[in-house]
């Protein structure tokens, strides 16, 4: 396995400094020894005690409930198959239409990216066609997911990572673009969530969030607990109010947030003939639907983190 810039960026989810050690297979916590295994050249760098770790939150519905997160997306990714293409054609049109508008905000400088909560590995096969290499972490809470994106996508500076945002493993100011596609809305803690990110940005670099906007989040009751179950684990929902509030108390200072995704559009089938358009008559359709009826289906909001 080769080491070379993840030597840079890593620690252990504590902060400790690591050294890989090769007949081992594993990174070493220097101060305490412990063990981090690497599975098919994936770190596995979460704590001793992740899978055991719950959390209270509270859901968009006011009820207050008991997560544990890490083992949910474990079993998750081991259910269900990211990579699997929609079959439903305006469903395909939206998610290709959300990812051409990430990688319109995606620096051309930047040289160090990462990928988080990677599911289906898109941004590493965005990347692996580039002519250009990047270095990039394809990073994610289980296995299952990074372990697929390194071998599907196994070019010069592609690496995997199983991790968690809350404890998350590398030093500071590391990349200069962060991606974290439709995540934040499955996350106990928003805030926190930015404010990690954000410590691992190097300064003038990009922090890129998609998630669902004004999202109507629908429950059902669960066979196993018999609690209220949020739909597709989305646990937030969000507006350009709630927004503005979460980035302030997570210390961003410079951002943008882009809605788009117009649902008129989607229910009226249009991408039967949309799907034709290159990405920039689009946006510029998108956006003037969007004028007429307000009613985007999607945000993205970048944050830019100020030079010091």
């Amino acid at each position: 396995m080769s080491t070379d810039f993840l030597a840079d960026v890593l620690v252990s989810p504590e902060g400790a400094s690591l050294h890989f050690v090769a007949d081992q297979n594993a990174w070493i916590n220097a101060e305490s020894g412990e063990r981090y295994e690497v599975i098919d050249e994936v770190p596995v760098l979460l704590s001793s005690n992740a899978h055991e770790k719950r959390v209270e939150i509270t859901l968009s519905n006011g009820v207050r409930a008991i997560f544990q997160y890490v083992e949910h997306y474990r079993q998750d990714a081991e259910v269900f198959d990211y990579s699997e293409e929609w079959t439903d054609g305006a469903a395909r049109h939206e998610n290709r239409r959300l990812r051409e508008h990430i990688l319109w905000h995606v620096p051309k400088q930047a040289q160090r990216i990462l990928d988080v909560g990677c599911g289906s590995a898109w941004v590493a096969a965005h990347f692996a066609q580039q002519p250009r290499t990047v270095e990039l972490v394809s990073m994610d809470i289980s296995v299952t997911n990074p372990r697929k994106a390194l071998q599907r996508y196994p070019f010069a500076g592609h690496r995997a990572l199983v991790a968690d945002v809350y404890a998350l493993p590398f030093r500071e100011q590391r990349f200069d673009c962060i991606i974290a596609a439709e995540v934040m809305e499955h996350t106990p803690d928003p805030e926190l969530f930015l404010i990690n990110l954000l410590r691992v940005l190097r300064p003038g670099g990009q922090l890129i969030i998609t998630i669902p906007y004004n999202e109507t989040i629908a429950y059902a009751l669960c066979v196993h607990c018999n609690s209220p179950t949020p739909h597709n684990a989305h646990l937030h929902t969000f507006n350009r109010q709630n927004l503005a509030r979460l980035l302030k108390k997570a210390g961003a200072v410079h951002w943008k947030i882009d809605t788009f995704v117009n649902k008129a559009l989607l229910r009226l089938r249009t991408h039967i003939l949309l799907k034709y358009l290159p990405f920039g008559i689009w946006r510029r359709l998108d956006q003037l639907a969007n004028t007429l009826y307000p009613k985007p289906a999607r945000a993205l909001i970048c944050i830019t983190k100020p030079e010091q």
